[in-house]
């Protein structure tokens, strides 16, 4: 299981833009890409997890 490294304001963040970029995606005449970042960042800021913060080092999650 990976460590959680996304927290605060940064995993209100994904899961908000996450919603918007599937909704404009599904019901706005969007492409398929915004809706695979939409569901990215969903998925990141809902299980709290980057595999690019991993990569790079970054941390938000105060709890770890």
């Amino acid at each position: 299981m990976l460590k959680k490294n996304v927290g605060g304001i940064d995993r209100i963040a994904r899961i908000v833009i996450g919603i918007i970029l599937i909704a404009f995606a599904l019901f706005g005449g969007g492409h398929w890409f915004l809706f695979i970042l939409g569901a990215i960042a969903l998925g990141t800021g809902v299980m709290q997890t980057c595999l690019l913060y991993n990569f790079i080092g970054v941390n938000t999650c105060k709890n770890t």
